[in-house]
């Protein structure tokens, strides 16, 4: 019954969003195409906007991976993942994800590619990319985006919440896939 509901859902919510928003415009007489090219010129100024913060984004995890840094950290921290069982192909998707979110989803292929995706690496890289967030992507755009300048708070607020995150991945993951 439930999945049959998720099914008809998810079958019909994108041409119902399609066709509902001009039929909401039209009912509201809103003018659906000015309204939408004003959208995208503030979608397209937001754009540039963040164009530098992305560019440092990118080139900061470029100079990381280049220089070795990335693999320097994950062989440093080797001696307290195999303490807590954590299998050390696993170790660069923690270190990436706070970064960049593309970056890491390449990491987590290469786990997947390596590993197999219902190794207990894989599953758990999976579940460590699903569980958390890109901190410094965020603050960098988002934040750049809305021109908030002061996060000081914000990075370590974040920093710990993908520290939460990639515990409560291993200890779930140990909970429901470990044998």
């Amino acid at each position: 019954m439930f999945r049959t509901l998720v099914d008809a859902l998810s079958t019909y919510t994108l041409p119902l969003l399609l066709a509902g928003v001009p039929l909401a415009a039209l009912v509201r007489r809103v003018k659906l195409y000015p309204a939408f090219l004003r959208g995208a010129k503030k979608g397209f100024s937001t754009a540039v906007r963040i164009i530098p913060a992305l560019v440092a984004v990118f080139v900061l995890l470029a100079m990381l991976r280049a220089s070795g840094a990335l693999e320097a950290a994950a062989g440093a921290l080797l001696p307290l993942t195999r303490v807590l069982g954590i299998p050390p192909s696993v170790l660069p998707v923690a270190l990436v994800r706070p970064l960049s979110g593309g970056a890491a989803q390449g990491v987590l292929a290469d786990v997947l590619h390596t590993e197999g995706p219902d190794s207990f690496a894989g599953r758990l890289a999976s579940v460590m990319a699903g569980s958390t967030e890109t901190t410094f992507y965020v603050l960098a755009v988002y934040m750049g985006a809305a021109g908030i300048s002061r996060y000081r708070q914000a990075l370590p607020a974040g920093l710990l919440a993908d520290l939460a995150g990639f515990a409560a991945a291993v200890v779930v993951c140990r909970f429901a896939f470990a044998s």
